[in-house]
């Protein structure tokens, strides 16, 4: 990631990370405290790659704790909104400056056999701001 960044390209980088980076990105912090996804460790790794230079795109556009991204499928996670935000999009700072827009598509989670994750989505200005 970090000879990436010396291209001085607009780059994304998404995917499962499986780390909840904070505890606005976790229904119940609590009842992960023991699990890998929350440990110190991950997320110390995780904020190692935003201090190189990356950019969490959907937080830099929402502050909002409740926004997951996953559900896991015992215990009634879905219905309850029990969630946990562990996908993640990471933006160069040739891409950050042309952040229009982030979401997640929360809806498909209701879809018929959906995934456990739903997607993360970006738009990027052509142009950078």
């Amino acid at each position: 990631m970090k000879a990436l960044l010396k291209l001085e390209e607009p780059t994304v980088l998404g995917g499962d990370y499986n780390v909840i980076p904070e505890p606005a990105d976790a229904h119940d912090p609590a009842a992960w405290t023991g699990d890998a996804l929350f440990q110190p460790e991950s997320r110390q790794a995780f904020r190692r790659l935003l201090h190189l230079g990356y950019t969490d795109a959907f937080r830099a556009l929402h502050a909002e704790a409740g926004a997951y991204t996953f559900w896991d499928y015992q215990g009634g996670a879905w219905p309850k909104d029990h969630g946990i935000r562990i996908d993640h999009l990471l933006l160069s700072p040739q891409a950050a400056d042309r952040l229009a827009a982030a979401g997640i598509d929360k809806h498909v989670r209701a879809w018929d056999k959906p995934s456990d994750h739903v997607p993360v989505w970006i738009e990027l200005d052509i142009e950078a701001r």
